[in-house]
């Protein structure tokens, strides 16, 4: 059983949802990620998703291109963040590390060498946020080959054709886009992302994450109730970047944040499916 699986397995047996957590690799620079992601874990996080830097985040909001620009100009790549994985597992070797980026530095690397690489560095999941169903078999052969799962994003806007597709390729979780539009955009209409969450499960038996636009411990809370995991990003990396002067403040702001985030879904009505 992957990391992954196993997190929320035992999720469901506590009877508590997922809290997954977003940082930029390398942001505010190289030395901050390893204690940053043990800090997440300290206050609560179950999965980690560790972004990689990219010179045009698309799907990305201000605030995480902007944790991009700067992790960028301490030249961090692909293979540096491969290195901050390794360098978290000489202390964590039970919490799920998933990457969430873009297709091309993978592709400059290979789709071989990148799954060989992820897997020796401790890597469990691979998000990449560019790369849709129908294109991306091979990618997800060579990730299933060397036991990591590909997690795939629905949108709002996810026709029945595709979501099947995603279905069929995907392992660990899939991620609920809850807003059109970028990361930390908008307001959150809850009941809505109930009942798309509700659809899904008609697709997969896979645990539903959703993320974008949740911004609090309350939002958090909600989401929580109809949701098996619940994602939060940009509320996390706008700490980092508000203390970017201060970096040694940093890893405790993350804490307290990421346990208020915990202590708040743990304290949610229990409704809807828990990890299933």
């Amino acid at each position: 059983m992957s990391r992954i699986d196993e997190r929320f397995r035992s999720c469901r047996a506590a009877g508590r949802k997922a809290l997954i957590t977003f940082v930029t690799a390398g942001d505010p620079e190289p030395g901050a990620t390893v204690p940053l992601l043990h800090a997440l874990v300290e206050g609560g996080a179950d999965v980690l998703e560790l972004g990689v830097p990219f010179s045009d985040p698309m799907a990305d909001g201000p605030i995480i291109q902007r944790a991009s620009e700067r992790a960028l100009r301490h030249h961090v790549n692909l293979k540096a963040v491969l290195r901050m994985v390794a360098g978290f597992r000489t202390r964590d070797q039970v919490t799920p590390v998933v990457l969430m980026g873009y297709l091309n530095p993978i592709e400059r690397m290979g789709y071989e060498a990148f799954a060989t690489a992820a897997a020796a560095a401790g890597v469990d999941g691979v998000l990449t946020v560019d790369l849709p169903p129908d294109e991306g078999v091979e990618f997800v052969a060579a990730l299933r080959a060397r036991g990591l799962q590909a997690i795939f994003l629905f949108a709002p806007t996810t026709s029945a054709v595709r979501a099947r597709q995603i279905c069929d390729l995907a392992g660990g979780f899939v991620y609920y886009v809850s807003l059109k539009g970028v990361t930390g955009a908008a307001t959150l209409d809850v009941t809505d992302v109930g009942a798309r969450v509700a659809a899904i499960r008609d697709l997969t038996d896979l645990p539903i994450g959703v993320g974008f636009g949740i911004r609090d411990p309350e939002t958090a809370a909600r989401v929580a109730q109809v949701a098996d995991a619940v994602v939060v990003g940009s509320a996390l990396v706008a700490a980092v970047e508000r203390l970017q002067q201060d970096a040694a403040r940093i890893p405790d702001e993350l804490r307290r944040y990421t346990g208020a985030l915990r202590t708040a879904m743990d304290a949610a009505p229990a409704t809807g499916s828990s990890c299933p």
